[in-house]
């Protein structure tokens, strides 16, 4: 008689990256498939979005909403503001996701989840541990002036990316058999490519176009004086890999203090941090990757 393998428990840790966080959706299914069971969760900016949308049950939903939005769609989806210290409010995107989720505080949650957030007032890191789920995953994705930050009890929270982008230390108390992390500034690989059906990339294509033109539109907010020569880069290519450098410096000198047992790395230019629209094609790079990692490591 064949004896199952017992599971190994392990502590998740989903790093910050914007868009390329899908791909953190690719790495649970495999690690679901591989018989791996998440009994904890530590996450910055998406990977706090995505472990807490898997902790409460409700990743497939997200999933299939996800890849089901066209340009119509998004565009109704986008509050822009040019008061709050952001770009886009955020209110509408979380509206849905609330009604997919519902009103639930962490504590009641079936694992442990740390939402990891940055307060610019007195610069230092906020774990969220209690308290309403999605408010502190609203917190933690405040990408700086992209997302309107939030106020609360005297702090300004930013995404939890610009102090810590790969947050392992929650995670460091945690009685697992291993802790696994997902970092979403992985060196470069120029050869990493998914077959993405027709449908989905036609979707991709009209979703691209209308986030080109949003970007146009706000890049006239910020228009060169007449005459003056384009520059080769977008306000939007700027400040990602203004936010990918950043990160980057900080994820080093964070893992020089605290080491996961497995490191799952996503490469960086799987996708700049805006490119939401590439929804499909991340989430089954991210799949790829992690079944390439996690077998190398057997």
């Amino acid at each position: 008689m064949k004896i199952e393998a017992k599971k190994k428990k392990i502590s998740l840790v989903l790093g910050s990256g914007g868009a390329r966080g899908y791909a953190h959706i690719g790495v649970i299914e495999v690690l679901e498939s591989q018989g791996y069971e998440i009994v904890s969760i530590a996450g910055s900016s998406m990977g706090a979005l995505i472990g807490g949308l898997y902790a409460c049950g409700k990743l497939e939903a997200y999933k299939a909403w996800v890849l089901g939005l066209d340009a119509m769609d998004v565009a109704s989806l986008l509050d822009f503001s040019m008061q709050h210290g952001g770009l886009i409010e955020g209110g509408k995107v979380f509206s849905v996701i609330r009604e997919m989720v519902g009103d639930i505080n962490i504590e009641e949650l079936p694992l442990s989840f740390t939402a990891v957030a940055t307060d610019i007032v007195k610069q230092k890191e906020i774990w969220f541990q209690k308290g309403d789920l999605l408010d502190a995953i609203r917190a933690s994705i405040a990408i700086p002036s992209v997302f309107t930050p939030v106020h609360r009890e005297g702090m300004v929270l930013v995404d939890g990316g610009v102090l810590n982008p790969l947050p392992i230390a929650p995670t460091l108390a945690d009685i697992t058999d291993m802790t696994i992390a997902v970092n979403l500034n992985g060196e470069s690989s120029a050869n990493l490519k998914v077959s993405v059906p027709k449908e989905e990339a036609k979707k991709a294509q009209s979703l691209s176009d209308l986030f080109v033109e949003m970007a146009q539109k706000a890049q006239t907010l910020f228009s060169q004086p007449e005459g003056e020569e384009s520059r080769e880069m977008s306000m939007l290519e700027v400040m990602g890999h203004t936010i990918d450098v950043m990160q980057n410096a900080v994820f080093k000198c964070k893992m020089a203090g605290y080491a996961p047992d497995i490191m799952i790395d996503i490469p960086y230019d799987v996708c700049d941090f805006y490119e939401f629209h590439r929804a499909y094609e991340v989430i089954e790079i991210g799949k790829m990757i992690a079944e390439q990692q996690l077998n190398n490591k057997e």
